[in-house]
């Protein structure tokens, strides 16, 4: 008598093939999904380093104003504050912890499949 399993793969090889192709699916899914949170959190990475780099800029444009005109002037604080403030947040965007439910999905059906598989072993056994 054939365990359950190969019962069912020796009988109906086309369930077998829809069930790995829902595997398939369910692995491009979430792979697709994870990398659409990488490739965002790459690209705030990108924008914090420019906005970073213009802050540095800015700030060294409005020290030399500063000290040529001899006064200051709100503004020679204000406009390279407004560039670090944005590459503060890309920053924070691009350094927050990834989220934790990637590929939830594709481990809780394998861990449906493995007990499924353990009742069909359990009832064989009996």
């Amino acid at each position: 008598m054939l365990h359950p399993i190969f019962a069912t793969v020796l009988g109906h090889p086309e369930l077998v093939a829809e069930h790995l192709a829902n595997y398939a699916a369910l692995v491009r899914q979430e792979s697709a999904q994870a990398g659409r949170g990488l490739v965002a959190r790459l690209v705030a990475a990108l924008l914090a380093v420019a906005s970073a780099t213009l802050a540095l800029g800015l700030i060294g444009v409005a020290v030399l104003l500063g000290v040529m005109q001899g006064s200051f002037h709100w503004v020679l604080v204000a406009v390279p504050a407004v560039a670090v403030v944005i590459a503060l947040i890309f920053a924070w965007y691009a350094a927050r912890p990834a989220p934790g439910y990637a590929f939830d999905d594709l481990r809780s059906q394998l861990d449906a499949d493995l007990q499924a598989l353990r009742e069909a072993g359990a009832h064989h056994g009996r």
